[in-house]
């Protein structure tokens, strides 16, 4: 059996930047661990799978390790293929997920994820092993619920430089963390680090970017906001609150395009 497979950098204008995701199109859904065996093997923080649902699609996304509930890169990337790609005469589409249904529409050169909205609920003390695992104490720290059933925090600092600085022990975190500060030429910056997720540092997390558009939309009383994850990749993406949705916007490269050939 040959599988088609993409590979595209999502949340960039340039190869070798932004994260990337393999995106496998399916005519029906292949056991779970064989979905989980591409994932491990592309070795890729995402590895996104669709089937046709009418005119739609349903959509899975898969670490290396597991998986997850709510993926924005790969999300991006699977649109990019369907719209730009694919079925270039559309203007949007819509996927049905784990998260609920998600639509992605045409937006000048890009294109704009329609997400829920995920906001930090409440301050908490950093505590001593997650500032020792951290190697900088946060000015603030904040729960998010959990996703994909783990515990997920933001962690807010006075600086750019700070959050560019972090050299988190990962093995010691104990929860997946987004760390953050006001940047200086956009409106925020931040890094993800996602070790239970089987990740130690993501490239450019969309998902992230829920519970980081409604923390600063509030912090910042704007409701579109610029953002920047200062990864080594480093990624762009335009955020926009509505209510409890969050939209955002980005840019895709294509990378790759081969088959994933399966033995019988």
């Amino acid at each position: 059996m040959e599988l088609p497979l993409y590979q595209i950098d999502a949340f960039t204008d340039r190869p070798f930047g932004g994260n990337p995701a393999a995106v496998c199109p399916l005519d029906a859904w292949l056991p779970d661990e064989t979905l989980q065996a591409i994932a491990l093997e592309n070795n890729l923080s995402e590895t996104a799978f669709i089937v046709p649902r009418g005119a739609d699609f349903d959509l899975r996304w898969f670490t290396p390790a597991l998986e997850v509930d709510l993926c924005g890169h790969a999300t991006l990337a699977t649109a990019y293929l369907i719209l730009r790609l694919l079925e270039p005469a559309r203007e949007e589409v819509g996927f049905e997920t784990r998260s609920g249904r998600l639509t992605v529409v045409r937006d000048g050169d890009g294109l704009t994820m329609d997400f829920p909205s995920l906001p930090p609920h409440r301050q908490v003390d950093p505590g001593d092993p997650l500032i020792a695992a951290l190697g900088q104490a946060p000015a603030e720290l904040h729960e998010v619920d959990k996703v994909h059933g783990m515990p997920y925090r933001l962690a807010v600092y006075d600086s750019v430089d700070e959050v560019a600085g972090l050299r988190p022990v990962f093995s010691n975190l104990g929860a997946n963390v987004i760390a953050t500060a006001a940047g200086d030429d956009v409106d925020f910056v931040s890094r993800f680090f996602a070790p239970l997720s089987g990740i130690d540092e993501d490239p450019v997390t969309g998902s992230a970017h829920c519970t980081l558009t409604p923390y600063w939309a509030n912090r910042l009383d704007k409701s579109a906001l610029t953002a920047r994850q200062i990864s080594a990749r480093v990624g762009d993406l335009g955020c926009r609150l509505e209510g409890d949705r969050v939209f955002l916007t980005g840019r895709c490269v294509l990378y790759l395009e081969g088959k994933v050939t399966l033995q019988d």
